[in-house]
């Protein structure tokens, strides 16, 4: 069954190639979903910004995933991230980086 986890990830993300490694993780998991820097939401990220995705496949898959955007990329710092589980409305066929 596919689920659906849209993530939030807080800490030094940005200029560190976050996005990029995040699309080589979907990948090697095989999930699909896109992510993005996002700078408008200092309610969440503060006022230097962070990273956002929506990440979808089997249940598992997906648990995996969050897992590594919780340990982050080598050289990036995550300090925390916010998971909030959906139900997909529809459902994706590739893994991309959005503007």
């Amino acid at each position: 069954m596919t689920t659906q986890a849209h993530v939030y990830v807080i800490g030094d993300v940005i200029g560190v190639g976050f996005r990029a490694w995040t699309k080589i993780q979907a990948k090697q998991l095989g999930i699909v979903g896109w992510v993005r820097n996002v700078f408008t939401k200092p309610e969440v990220f503060g006022n230097s910004g962070g990273v956002e995705a929506i990440v979808q496949g089997e249940e598992e898959k997906v648990e995996a995933m969050v897992a590594r955007l919780q340990d982050g990329s080598p050289v990036s710092r995550v300090d925390d991230i916010q998971v909030y589980w959906q139900k997909p409305q529809d459902i994706m066929e590739i893994f991309e980086i959005r503007k």
